[in-house]
């Protein structure tokens, strides 16, 4: 919901960075690798009940991800870069109700509820981007990516202000994740509204 109205703020410094990193010879996969490692230890962290570890790592993955694009428009972006970049965002996102599921029994039935949640709202995500790239349709609503963004309620930002507020407040942590696979669930109506009115 917030992802595209953020790009504008956000993707100048990091394009800036990711210019100077490219000229190093950083490369974009170098990156989403590294950032992938810091958030499976951040679900880590959680899972051994080391919050502010995990919320540190959670926030590091996040700057990772914004400058792995960066660096592969400096680049010239890949298709196998944005394979990985997704794949990667998908682990990340998954492991960190999984480290809570971990962390306690009582969370064992929110975490599965929320991962389940992400599965569909990612399968409605990427059938929606084949499907548009199968029809010739583009976007740059979020900047530019290797395939169709599609846009909804529950996308990158809202989940990450959902991590953080997990790893602030762990006793909600059922309640947090509750009402966040209901506004995936949302998500998922809503994009397959947007799939009958365009698609059709």
């Amino acid at each position: 919901m917030f992802d595209a109205k953020l790009r504008p703020l956000i993707d100048p410094p990091l394009n800036r960075i990711g210019r100077a990193l490219a000229a190093r010879g950083v490369t974009a996969n170098t990156l989403t690798f590294v950032g992938l490692a810091v958030g499976l230890g951040g679900a880590v962290a959680i899972g051994f009940g080391a919050f502010w570890t995990g919320l540190a790592l959670i926030l590091g993955n996040r700057v990772l991800d914004g400058l792995d694009g960066a660096v592969a428009r400096a680049n010239e972006p890949t298709d196998l870069g944005g394979y990985f970049d997704i794949v990667a965002d998908f682990a990340f996102y998954v492991s960190i109700p999984l480290g809570f599921g971990v962390l306690a029994a009582s969370n064992t039935l929110p975490a599965m509820v929320l991962i389940a949640s992400f599965v569909l709202t990612g399968v409605s995500f990427l059938a929606f981007a084949t499907i548009a790239a199968n029809r010739g349709e583009e976007t740059q609503a979020h900047g530019t990516k290797s395939f169709f963004y599609s846009t909804g309620l529950a996308e990158g930002a809202e989940t990450i202000v959902v991590f953080v507020a997990m790893c602030l407040f762990p006793a909600w942590f059922g309640v947090i994740a509750y009402t966040y696979a209901g506004l995936c669930a949302l998500t998922v109506v809503q994009r397959s509204a947007l799939a009958v009115s365009q698609f059709k």
